[in-house]
């Protein structure tokens, strides 16, 4: 078995820039297998050292990690480029050609990107969070008035991952609900969901996939049985398509591209 490279976010501030950058590049090598370390908050040559002494070790195993590093502070970066790995520095170059265009030399402080100008974005999204976890799994639907979107499906069809994910990345109130027995029963949505019609988005997922996850949770239930959410699934669905609103499938999806497929719908609708 090929073991695992080594990818370390080094940042000096949270490391959230990196990690979706260096996400967003890896991506295209699907078949490399990667393990991702946060170091975040490097801003000193001390924390650098210590990177430097990890990435080391790893090297002494004859690994050849990956740095993805968004220092500034050039005594600090010099130090991550002095380790035996590869470094990618994903500010520089786009900074040193951003200096020739304006003829100025750019600001390069310690936590930039997260000066007090984005604080509104960052406490909207603070909000957001909030707001999916009150609203996560079915609880607090008397809130569902402020949801931006809604999202509906069976039980770990990816309600929760992307709720949170377009509340922390986007700032989006996602609220989710989760389909029950007794919600099939019925040839109309929910009671809890049927003043929010515009607000619904429905998530669906292949059954074989759907009982390959729910087994990893309760091996041996109904509720992981191949049956059952072959039952759920289609149900699910029949429902979606009745009361036609927006149906994603997530069986191959990631959560990222889940959550651009519904901004998509929203700022058509």
């Amino acid at each position: 078995m090929t073991s695992s490279r080594t990818v370390l976010i080094v940042s000096d501030h949270t490391g959230l820039t990196a990690e979706t950058t260096a996400r967003a590049l890896l991506a295209h090598f699907p078949d490399q297998p990667l393990r991702y370390v946060q170091r975040s908050f490097v801003s000193t040559l001390a924390l650098a050292r210590e990177v430097t002494r990890e990435v080391a070790a790893l090297a002494e195993r004859g690994e050849r990690p990956l740095i993805f590093t968004t220092i500034t502070e050039a005594a600090v970066l010099r130090e991550l480029e002095a380790a035996p790995a590869r470094l990618f520095d994903l500010l520089g170059p786009g900074l040193t050609a951003l200096e020739e265009e304006f003829g100025v030399n750019a600001a390069r402080s310690v936590g930039r990107y997260h000066d007090m100008h984005d604080q509104t974005s960052y406490l909207a999204r603070m909000d957001a969070l909030d707001f999916a976890l009150a609203t996560d799994d079915g609880v607090g639907d008397k809130q569902y008035g402020l949801s931006d979107v809604i999202l509906v499906g069976v039980s770990r069809a990816g309600k929760t991952p992307t709720s949170l994910f377009l509340a922390l990345q986007h700032g989006v109130r996602a609220s989710n609900y989760p389909l029950a027995e007794d919600d099939f029963e019925r040839e109309s949505l929910p009671r809890p969901l049927e003043a929010h019609r515009a607000k619904l988005h429905g998530l669906t997922i292949d059954p074989r996939r759907l009982h390959a996850i729910r087994t990893q949770r309760k091996a041996g239930s109904r509720y992981a049985s191949l049956e059952q959410c072959e039952h759920e699934v289609r149900r699910a669905e029949r429902l979606f398509s009745r009361v036609g609103i927006p149906v994603r499938d997530t069986t191959s999806a990631s959560v990222e591209e889940i959550a651009a497929g519904i901004l998509a719908q929203v700022r058509r609708g």
